[in-house]
């Protein structure tokens, strides 16, 4: 079927919740993707981080063909191999005691508040149920990770909202400690803002956060659905800082490309989670299991060091590009904050060239695959220069 009756379709008979790109992708292999008639791109947003190791990559393709050959589903009424693998891996991995798998970032969260609340009322009693969140974070779309989001523009036409959770401003652990009180359970917080425009938490204060809940008995929730799985060069982003939190969230690159969000708790936290207190039809699914197995073990020593060196490699390379301000963000988790042209008349440009990006709020965004190469940052390089040494300033109302 051709684009424009793909397009037709669609507009026709899906929700119109998304702002889609006016292309279909049909097929892939590594960073390129291709459109029905043909049309080429190079992929440097991975589904929005979610296919770690590119497209259709064949180990992965094979471990999860083979897994829906021999069993696609059962339910948590029963063992599967696939889950339990996972499961050690992730926690020897991490140094986390126990994990609860869902489908998504949003569950996952989820999963991690209410693990919160239980440590809390058990230890503190049931009015101890608070969560900190921080200003301009993104947490999830279900109506408790949406609450949790600190950014107004989300809170829009959907209340009433949850109670329990409060906003401090990202970087001011002064701040922080005012919202504290009687009624606070936990900490949660992105060590790098995503969707609030790829901007990293600053080394000292986030230790002071941990030092903070540790002197009031706070579970310190981190949330990696986008930082995790070595998109920042490491395992964990909180590797970068020296961080043990005693929750942490995953999803989007661990499974390469299928829905899958875990929940890893310490020990202190994980003893309270027994029967019934949680659940998910789906969460711990062998298929999707099998694939995330694959993408684990991907995660060497030499994986990571080639994703550290493109790091460097695309960040040198964006720096000398016309238009850059500056570059936010930790290893391949880039933002590009540009002086005088839109992210989003770049973005247009990019995808018009071949190469497909993301925005996040004023931000170009850049989330490739983590297997590309040399030449795959070369390519998307000389696309970005050719795009905006094209564009003319934007004038600066039109900016804002």
């Amino acid at each position: 079927m051709d684009s424009e009756k793909v397009i037709k379709r669609d507009n026709e008979y899906v929700l119109h919740t998304y702002g889609r790109n006016p292309i279909v992708l049909e097929k892939g292999h590594g960073l390129h993707a291709e459109g029905p008639e043909g049309q080429q791109y190079l992929d440097f947003t991975s589904g929005i981080g979610v296919n770690s190791l590119g497209y259709c990559d064949l180990d992965w393709a094979e471990a999860v063909s083979q897994q829906a050959h021999k069993l696609q589903h059962t339910s948590n009424l029963y063992y599967t191999a696939p889950c339990g693998k996972l499961a050690k891996k992730l926690c020897k991995r991490t140094g986390m005691s126990k994990v609860f798998f869902g489908n998504s970032g949003a569950e996952a969260n989820e999963g991690a508040i209410k693990a919160a609340r239980k440590y809390s009322v058990d230890h503190y009693g049931k009015d101890r149920t608070t969560v900190i969140t921080l200003v301009n974070s993104f947490h999830g779309r279900t109506i408790a990770t949406l609450t949790a989001t600190g950014q107004e523009v989300f809170h829009n036409y959907f209340g009433p909202f949850n109670e329990g959770f409060l906003y401090a401003p990202a970087g001011d652990i002064e701040a922080l400690k005012d919202l504290i009180d009687r009624h606070t359970c936990a900490v949660m917080l992105e060590l790098i803002q995503g969707e609030g425009g790829v901007m990293a938490l600053d080394p000292d204060y986030v230790q002071a956060v941990r030092a903070l809940c540790d002197e009031k008995d706070l579970v310190l929730i981190v949330d990696e659905v986008q930082t995790g799985v070595g998109r920042t060069g490491t395992f964990l982003c909180c590797e970068h800082y020296n961080l043990k939190p005693d929750v942490v969230t995953l999803a989007k690159g661990l499974g390469g490309g299928l829905p899958i969000g875990a929940v890893l708790m310490n020990e202190k936290v994980a003893e309270g989670m027994g029967p019934g207190t949680h659940g998910s039809t789906f969460g711990g699914n062998p298929v999707v299991c099998a694939g995330a197995n694959v993408v684990v073990d991907r995660m060497d020593q030499s994986f990571l060091a080639n994703v550290n060196e493109r790091a460097v490699q695309l960040r040198a390379g964006i720096a000398k590009l016309p238009h850059v301000k500056s570059i936010s963000g930790i290893g391949l988790m880039v933002g590009i904050e540009f002086y005088d042209v839109k992210a989003a008349d770049v973005l247009a440009a990019c995808r018009e060239a071949g190469l497909l990006v993301l925005t996040a709020k004023t931000r170009l965004r850049l989330l490739p695959p983590l297997t590309l190469s040399e030449h795959d940052v070369d390519m998307a390089l000389d696309i970005l220069r050719d795009v905006l040494t094209k564009m003319e300033p934007t004038a600066p109302k039109e900016q804002a």
